[in-house]
């Protein structure tokens, strides 16, 4: 089954069928169905994991994005340092990551010795912190904790210090200043940034406060200001800073990445007291948020045939949809016609058994839309993260 046939049901060419209504308690996988494809995903990382605890794609390419990825699944699933089903491969993960060869004084968590890393290490820098910060809140040694305190204290140090620092100019004259993530630090990259890197760091940094680790206010400032700054007037984000707004375009593959890592910096909340407050803003005046879940809901085409940069999207999209519930849409959207509001409930209803159907039966893992080298290990991981979200046990995830 594809998921041109399971959706055909539902509206013709866009996210129709999240706003569609919908019979979701009943269509929705059962939740043993849920767990047993979860567990067989897990197994499969589990047998692919590196003697040394890390997870790489095809050709030995991205380990640092890879391990941190694959070992957050298996963080979702409950276990953790001390106790767990996967406690052992956490374990494993944590001391690649700790490794003296690995450990460099200026905080940077990727290996800039591995051909794929040096010329694209803040992608492994952001989700690896995510990981890190992740295992930090859980643990109770004190010497692991020490040495995890320690690699965070450092590594949230080189995220502040890798941004860029650019101007914005406001409609009203003010200037802002904003600063996203490149490839690399914007000391290496000449101060150039984009937006599917900076919503890695910026994840990464929250996971990282949320776990008690000091992070600058200022450098997530201004990563939410560049996101703003790169919203066109209908809600898509472009692919990099460049001056002044963009009227229109955008990529909705960003959008979604920007909806799911911005909502844990408590834009969300934000948006939500503004749309509901006596004097609601109209139009290109709305906050970013309710913009760029108006912008996925109009482009992303879910059913249509594969897409560039598949998983990447739906990893993020889907945090956005699990953070918007149920019943969170009305207060984004006042006097929206309930039939036409997305949900969680409907999310899980069209994507999750596509996601159990594609899993591939003899192994347990995914294969993905291809093309791009990120290979089995790193989609079965974002695959588990999203049939996961339900268990918020990781704050990050957290509604």
């Amino acid at each position: 089954m594809d998921r041109r046939h399971f959706l055909s049901a539902s509206a013709a060419s866009t996210l129709g069928w999240l706003g569609a209504s919908s019979t979701a308690s009943a269509q929705q996988p059962k939740q043993k169905d849920v767990d047993a494809c979860v567990e067989r995903g897990l197994e499969y990382l589990k047998k692919t994991q590196g003697q040394d605890g890390h997870w790489e794609a095809p050709g030995g390419n991205y380990p640092t994005t890879v391990t941190a990825i694959c070992g957050t699944a298996m963080l979702m699933e409950g276990s953790n340092l001390r106790e767990g089903k996967y406690s052992d491969q956490i374990n494993k993960a944590v001391n690649w990551f700790l490794a003296p060869a690995r450990n460099q004084p200026n905080g940077m968590i990727g290996d800039v010795r591995s051909p794929s890393e040096s010329t694209r290490y803040m992608y492994g820098q952001g989700y690896g912190t995510l990981f890190l910060a992740s295992v930090y809140g859980e643990e109770e040694d004190k010497e692991q904790r020490k040495k995890l305190e320690a690699v965070l204290t450092r590594a949230v140090d080189f995220i502040a210090k890798a941004q860029t620092s650019k101007k914005h100019q406001l409609a009203e004259g003010k200037q802002l200043d904003i600063g996203g993530w490149g490839y690399v630090s914007a000391a290496d990259g000449h101060n150039f940034d984009e937006g599917s890197v900076t919503v890695a760091p910026l994840q990464g940094l929250r996971a990282a406060r949320n776990a008690g680790i000091k992070v600058p206010k200022e450098t997530i400032d201004k990563a939410i200001a560049y996101l703003d700054a790169c919203t066109t007037s209908d809600g898509g984000i472009v692919y990099n800073y460049t001056g002044g707004r963009v009227q229109q375009g955008g990529s909705y593959v960003l959008t979604a990445a920007a909806l799911g890592s911005g909502l844990s910096t408590g834009m969300f909340t934000s948006a939500i007291a503004t749309m509901n407050g006596k004097n609601p803003p109209k139009g290109v005046d709305r906050p970013s948020v309710v913009k760029w879940f108006e912008h996925c809901k109009k482009h992303i085409q879910i059913g249509k045939g594969r897409v560039g940069h598949e998983e990447y999207m739906m990893y993020y999209y889907a945090q956005g949809m699990y953070a918007l519930g149920d019943d969170r849409y009305a207060q984004l959207f006042p006097g929206e016609p309930k039939e036409s509001h997305l949900t969680w409930s409907k999310f899980k209803e069209a994507v999750y058994p596509y996601l159990m159907e594609s899993q591939n039966k003899s192994d347990g893992g995914w294969t993905g839309s291809g093309g791009y080298g990120i290979g089995p290990a790193f989609v079965t991981a974002i695959n588990l993260t999203i049939l996961q979200l339900d268990k918020a046990i990781l704050p990050i995830y957290q509604r």
